[in-house]
């Protein structure tokens, strides 16, 4: 029941559509610009930098918070930490992906999984943005960058030895992470996909949601 619990927190809490609300807050449907995705980077290229930094950090804090709101429900249970965060952690994952606000549509969860892996695993993070920041500069693909922080992610985790279930929930987000952005490794082989700094491609903007 514990674990249910934390996961309920966590799911509510991922589910906020912060890049909506933030957009609407100015009278735009996010959902009907660039991409049609409600993160960071679709914010971030349609309402400029202030508010898609707002959108990303907001995003990060969802997945943070739900690990940590975890912690609450210790005192009355024997329930296992490590797992009680990550069912806290992970279902602010899911729950910005598919917020039921909208009807389950949301973002890729790149910026929530963040959030969780600070409370998790700060090692992990680490190199995960690090692969990131890398990928990302050398090709200017915002979604390449994100996809190869999805791969280094649980190699990292495993190569510090760390809990087995850390270790599987980042194999778990790392998946979601890559199968998230599918469509955007099919624009990338095919030099559709938009780099930062150039002009938009011959289809859809960059559909990299944070």
């Amino acid at each position: 029941m514990v674990y249910f619990l934390a996961a309920l927190t966590g799911f509510l809490l991922g589910s906020i559509p912060t890049g909506f609300l933030v957009a609407r807050q100015r009278g735009v449907d996010i959902r009907s610009k660039g991409s049609g995705n409600i993160g960071a980077t679709n914010v971030f290229r349609n309402l400029g930098w202030k508010a898609g930094t707002f959108v990303l950090l907001m995003d990060a804090f969802k997945g943070w918070l739900g690990c940590r709101c975890a912690v609450f429900f210790l005192d009355t249970s024997t329930a296992d930490p490590v797992l009680l965060l990550i069912a806290g952690g992970f279902a602010s994952v899911l729950g910005h992906n598919y917020t039921p606000w909208l009807r389950f549509k949301g973002g890729k969860g790149i910026a929530t999984s963040a959030g969780v892996l600070i409370a998790l695993t700060p090692w992990g993070f680490l190199m995960a943005l690090l692969a990131f920041l890398i990928a990302t500069s050398i090709s200017r693909y915002v979604s390449l960058g994100s996809i190869m922080a999805g791969i280094v992610l649980p190699v990292a985790v495993w190569g510090r030895a760390e809990p087995k279930p850390i270790l599987y929930i980042c194999i778990l987000m790392g998946t979601m992470a890559v199968i998230k952005h599918r469509t955007n490794i099919g624009r990338i082989i095919a030099g559709q996909e938009p780099r930062i700094g150039g002009a938009k491609s011959k289809g859809e903007g960059e559909k990299t949601c944070r």
